[in-house]
């Protein structure tokens, strides 16, 4: 197995605390000791809890938080968010998995090799491992899942990881009816399954590191039909490798997990593991009543409870950064209908065209202000999308957007926006009223009260906002693929992948999650330059090659990254067995147990 081998130390080398509040999808956790009287209440340590000298006991049921329900999508080549994400995590398995330095390691396949030119990764799979339902995994499953994903019908029907096939030999030509099969990707034998690149791939564990879903499932269920089935939707039907499964749920409300008594690395030793969705509001007092045994991402603690669970003796917690950030997005095309990927039909949303605009409104908007008020220190302002932690990051690149009403008022004034009926509000450059829509989803208790804080940080500087009443989370992202609405700026979050901080999937032009609708040629050139071989196999040019990109990204601003937060997450400290990882603590569930 090549997993040391130099062309891929570097992706290991992603161990920059992937804070995705931060700007980057990976995070080393910060693990520090309780707080003295006097010191910050924000800086967060992990209490020093007294292992068990005993045996993992078997048995017990733990409950853990959600602040928003799932979107109901249990599929992983359609699902769409983290709440989602939160029950999936337990009831599928990847081919890799990545330890607490990032690197790959051995999960459903037990071993990898490349060949000589790095367009070929062939995986050898695990023998024992059965599906909830009984069924053997074999490499068919792994041929499956991928040749779905790169199915003609597979965009139209929402899903949106074109980014794990786009690379593979005959992607094209199957995605668009024209091959009975998919080249890159085939079924050597039983346990053996060769994936094969169209050209020399730097981050090839990554792109194939998905959940695999059952062939025998859905393999007489067409793509189009696939996420509305009872397998991709209904409890007791979602079917996995994974160490739970979804047996019970009531929609928005709870969602119960139970081991699976067969999974292949060993039972598990909780019974089962209750989901609650909840208000973040009434989540300490259910820590404190011993209701509540987990909080996690997303969300974590609130950063206003902090000190109040860090005094509880029977609660560990602990902080990690986020893989992740949130964002102020401008929708720059609109269209008649959802495709993300054909451009043909995108006509430009005038309203926020003007780069001088955006820069103004970067200047509007009081990030550092957000960060005290309402994470109580607890974040990062960033101007480009990677975190701090990240190999990617690079200060000196970007353009710095200081908080400056002043700024702001220059730059406006000088692009034309003028206030000229004195209502205090400027008109535009054509002296047309102006007004931005922003529409926000619920949820996560910062975002949503940040909101009406940036509405009155732009109508400070004379911009008129229609802030739109609150959607629920899953609602507002289902609106956000849509091509044919009215939105100008929306509020939104984004993970960057703990494989690498490969800015395409959310700024790609043609890329699935590109709800930007953002089309930069300049943007595409240094984001394929980036991956392209052998060049790209050099951990400096790549570093080269992003500082590029996010100076181009800062000056053009297609959105503006608002914070980066520290996730704060606390556990009951009878439970054990959590491995904290720079990107998740649910790695190896099974091994999590109750000391009753």
């Amino acid at each position: 197995m090549k997993k040391q081998s130099l062309q891929l130390i570097f992706i290991a080398l992603i161990s920059f605390g992937f804070i995705l509040a931060a700007c980057s999808r990976e995070d080393e956790p910060i693990e520090e000791e309780v707080t003295g009287a006097g010191e910050d209440p924000t800086e967060i340590k992990e209490e020093t809890v007294e292992e068990p000298t005993g045996e993992p006991q078997q048995g017990g049921t733990i409950t853990a938080a959600m602040y928003s329900a799932p979107g109901g999508q249990f599929n992983p080549i359609f699902y769409e968010d983290a709440y989602e994400n939160n029950i999936l995590s337990f009831t599928h398995d990847f081919l890799v998995a990545q330890d607490e330095n990032l690197e790959f390691t051995p999960e459903l396949a037990h071993d990898w090799k490349f060949n000589e030119d790095q367009t070929e990764i062939t995986y050898f799979l695990e023998e024992d491992v059965t599906w909830h339902d009984g069924e053997q995994f074999t490499a068919d499953d792994v041929v499956f899942t991928f040749t779905s994903m790169a199915d003609p019908e597979y965009i139209n029907s929402g899903g949106l990881r074109t980014e794990f096939v786009n690379k593979l030999v005959g992607y094209e030509e199957y995605a668009a009816g024209e091959a009975d099969e998919l080249e890159g990707v085939q079924a050597e034998d039983d346990y053996t399954v060769t994936f094969t690149f169209k050209e020399p791939n730097v981050t090839a564990l990554y792109n194939t590191s998905f959940p695999i879903i059952p062939e025998h499932v859905f393999s007489d269920i067409a793509v189009e039909d696939m996420a509305e089935h009872p397998a991709s939707t209904d409890a007791g039907e979602v079917i996995g490798t994974g160490p739970f499964k979804l047996t019970e749920m009531q929609d928005g409300e709870q969602y119960i997990l139970e081991k699976h008594e067969e999974y292949w690395k060993g039972e598990p030793y909780l019974d089962r593991i209750q989901w609650q969705v909840i208000d973040q509001e009434i989540m300490t007092g259910m820590l404190e009543n011993g209701e509540l045994d987990l909080v996690k991402d997303p969300g974590g603690v609130p950063k206003a409870d902090i000190e109040t669970v860090k005094q509880m003796e029977h609660i560990t917690m602990f902080e990690q950064q986020d893989l992740g950030y949130q964002y102020l997005g401008f929708r720059h095309h609109r269209g008649p209908n959802d495709s993300v990927t054909d451009k043909s039909t995108w006509e430009p949303n005038e309203k926020v065209q003007d780069k001088e605009l955006r820069q103004a409104i970067a200047h509007a908007i009081n990030r550092e202000g957000i960060i005290e008020g309402l994470l109580y220190g607890s974040g990062q302002v960033l101007n480009a999308p990677f975190p701090e932690a990240s190999w990617a990051y690079d200060p000196e690149a970007v353009h710095q957007y200081e908080y400056s009403e002043d700024k702001a008022n220059e730059l406006l004034d000088n692009a034309g926006y003028k206030d000229t009926n004195d209502d205090g509000f400027r008109e535009n450059p054509e002296g047309e009223e102006f007004v931005l829509n922003l529409d926000y989803p619920t949820g996560n208790k910062v975002r949503e009260d940040a909101a009406p804080i940036i509405k009155d940080n732009l109508e400070s500087v004379g911009l008129k906002v229609d802030l739109r009443h609150p959607r629920d989370a899953s609602a507002h992202f289902v609106e956000l693929e849509k091509n044919n609405t009215d939105w100008d700026m929306y509020l939104a979050g984004w993970g960057l992948a703990s494989g690498d901080p490969d800015p395409d999937p959310l700024h790609g032009s043609e890329s699935a999650y590109n709800y930007l609708r953002w089309d930069n040629e300049e943007s595409d050139k240094l984001i394929q330059e980036a991956k392209q071989a052998p060049e790209a196999f050099d951990l400096e040019f790549r570093e080269k090659k992003y500082a590029e990109w996010a100076a181009l990204f800062s000056e053009e601003l297609p959105e503006i990254p608002l914070y980066s937060e520290n996730n704060v997450f606390a556990h009951n400290s009878s439970l054990h067995g959590i491995t904290k990882k720079p990107h998740t603590i649910v790695d190896n569930s099974h091994e999590w147990w109750l000391e009753q």
